[in-house]
């Protein structure tokens, strides 16, 4: 007989191949965790590198880890004793590597990132622009001063003589600046909620990146195993052939799925490189940073209703409450508007001394006179009266909101949406959870027996074999596209939803 594997998970088992006379090995794969076990058949020695005894491999959610964790003993003590001495010491290269680098899981993904993405940076920065305008907008003008002199030096230089000093200052009507700082403040809350929006838009795309990263490792663990299997059977086609068993075809099939499985195990690996390096881009690390990814796809409860997602999305989307502001700020622009129709009064006063001299006769009289004097000034609106800033102003508040209104049913459509997609990928895990799972490991089941009892050939192996395969891959991608469509809910209804 020959060498069983088979390959189960914690959330659903999942057997491959057949089974021996006296021991069932087997070997386990799934979203979580990863384990892979292979046992002997009569006459055939332990298939594992060679080695009698067989390691175990986990994979967790805070990231890899190797270590033995049974010895068969098949052989002797000796060869026992060395397997959990390799054992040990790929577990202390692990523990070290890990010791080496960060590990981050997806709360501290996204927190990292809301701080240090560039994108977001240079948007946190532009605060001060807003911040400057409105202390623009409450200065008031510069008051102004004049002197001025006048005399008759190269006239008749009869000491006419004449000095004034003027302060002038420019007042504001009609409120100006008040209605200056509302529109200043209004253009701050707008700008705090499109920079909500920005970490809301981040944040989406940090999680789908972060689960399609998850995705890409997960698929080329299972293709690892995958290929393990295969050259598993493929040695022990070897054994078999010598012995004259089976024919060279059967070996040559189980040579070409190996070479298949390791082309596939190639085109996994090509997809992480580029994966990995969109999330650490949207997390802002810096070239050649060591951090470490941890997480799993899996599928958490979820009981919300699609009126209350709703509801939550129109009552706190920061890009609605953005446009709510914007509205509101063209509603303070037009009273600026029509404010800035009335002219300002600019009052000025003056200091004025004058000397002047009479001559009659002989005799010249000189008289020396003081002045204070009060001027107002005021510019006459009988051409510009801010009519085109009112009407700047008006069209404004209109654009402002038909676009308000336009993205409340763009906001109810995109929750809708989410939902629709989060609802249907949960119905995809429940069939495979249910119906697909369940019955593959029973096929599984009649095919090992089968396959014992020399009811079905080799062919029949592999290709339970690429099922298992298939079937896997098919529940992780609906674990990922469960995960993504809840990253989309949520941030569609604007925050978290759990």
């Amino acid at each position: 007989m020959e060498t069983v594997a088979e390959v189960r998970t914690e959330h659903a088992p999942v057997s491959a191949t057949a089974e021996r006379t006296h021991a069932q090995p087997s070997c386990a794969t799934w979203a979580s965790t990863w384990s892979c076990r292979a046992s002997t058949a009569t006459g055939v020695e332990a298939i594992d590198g060679g080695q009698e005894g067989i390691g175990h491999f986990s994979w967790s959610r805070n990231g890899m880890a190797m270590r033995s964790k049974e010895v068969a003993g098949l052989g002797s003590s000796i060869g026992s004793a060395f397997s959990a001495l390799l054992a040990l010491l790929l577990a202390v290269n692990v523990a070290s590597a890990s010791a080496a680098e960060k590990v981050f899981g997806l709360p501290e993904i996204l927190s990292y990132a809301l701080e240090n993405n560039g994108d977001l940076k240079a948007l946190r920065a532009e605060r001060g622009l807003r911040e400057a305008g409105k202390i623009r907008a409450g200065l008031l003008p510069n008051p102004s001063l004049e002197f001025e002199g006048a005399g008759d030096f190269v006239f008749a230089n009869e000491g006419e003589r004449r000095f004034s000093a003027a302060y002038s200052q420019e007042i504001l009507t009609a409120g100006k600046r008040a209605k200056r700082l509302s529109v200043a403040g209004k253009d701050l809350e707008e700008y705090g909620y499109r920079f909500a929006d920005a970490e809301r838009l981040l944040a989406e795309e940090v999680r789908v990146a972060f689960y399609d990263l998850l995705l890409a490792e997960q698929q080329l663990k299972l293709v690892g195993r995958f290929v393990e299997i295969n050259e598993q059977l493929l040695r022990v086609a070897r054994d078999r052939f010598e012995a004259g068993d089976i024919p060279e075809l059967e070996m040559n099939v189980a040579r070409v799925e190996v070479a298949r499985s390791q082309g596939r195990q190639a085109e996994a690996q090509r997809e992480v490189g580029p994966r990995r390096s969109k999330l650490f881009s949207l997390m802002g690390l810096p070239p050649g940073a060591e951090v470490g990814i941890a997480g799993a796809l899996e599928r958490n409860a979820f009981s919300a209703r699609i009126e209350d997602l709703r509801a939550l999305a129109l009552a706190r989307r920061p890009d609605l409450l953005a446009l709510a502001a914007e509205k509101e700020k063209a509603e303070a622009e037009i009273r600026l508007a029509d404010a800035e129709g009335i002219p300002n009064v600019t009052a000025s006063l003056s200091l004025e001394r004058e000397e002047s001299s009479l001559d009659v006769g002989d005799i010249t009289a000189k008289d020396r006179d003081k002045l204070v004097g009060l001027k107002l000034s005021v510019p006459l609106p009988l051409f510009d009266r801010n009519q085109a800033g009112k009407k700047e102003a008006i069209t404004r508040r209109t654009s402002a909101e038909y676009r308000y209104a336009s993205a409340r049913k763009n906001i109810e459509r995109s929750v809708e949406a989410a939902f629709s997609r989060l609802m249907s990928s949960g119905i995809s895990l429940s069939i495979y959870d249910n119906d697909i799972l369940p019955q593959f490991e029973e096929n599984l089941r009649l095919t090992r027996e089968a396959y014992r009892l020399g009811e079905v050939g080799f062919l029949s192996v592999i290709e339970e074999q690429r099922k298992f395969l298939d079937v896997n891959e098919g529940y992780l991608s609906a674990l990922h596209e469960w995960n993504t469509s809840m990253s989309r809910l949520t941030a569609a209804a604007g925050g978290g939803i759990e």
